[in-house]
C-alpha cells in the first residue's frame, strides 16, 4: 500500500506533551495518529465526543452581575480605579 504524509500545526508544548504520551503507551506518534484516522474511517465519525465548553463569562450568574455592575456605575455608584499593566510572564 503507498503510504502519504499528513503535515499538521500543533502547539510546540502539546505535541510534545502527545508524543510522551504515545510513548508512554508504547506507540509513536505517527501510529497514534493512523489509529485516529483508522477509528474516523471505520465509524464514520470522528470517534469521541465534541462539545464547546461555555465561556464562564457568559453564564447566566455573571451576566446577571455585569448587568447590575452596569446599573450602578450608569447611577452613579461606581469607583474610577487607575489601570495597572502587567507584564505577560
Amino acid at each position: 500500500m503507498a503510504q502519504s504524509t499528513i503535515t499538521a500545526r500543533v502547539d510546540e508544548k502539546d505535541k510534545a506533551s502527545f508524543d510522551a504520551f504515545c510513548s508512554n503507551v508504547g506507540l509513536n506518534t505517527s501510529t497514534a495518529i493512523n489509529l485516529f484516522v483508522k477509528a474516523v474511517l471505520r465509524e464514520n465519525r470522528i470517534p469521541f465526543e465534541i462539545t464547546q465548553t461555555t465561556d464562564p463569562f457568559f453564564s447566566e450568574t455573571n451576566m446577571a452581575y455585569v448587568k447590575k455592575s452596569v446599573q450602578e456605575l450608569r447611577a452613579g455608584k461606581g469607583t474610577a480605579h487607575e489601570l495597572i499593566e502587567v507584564e505577560d510572564e
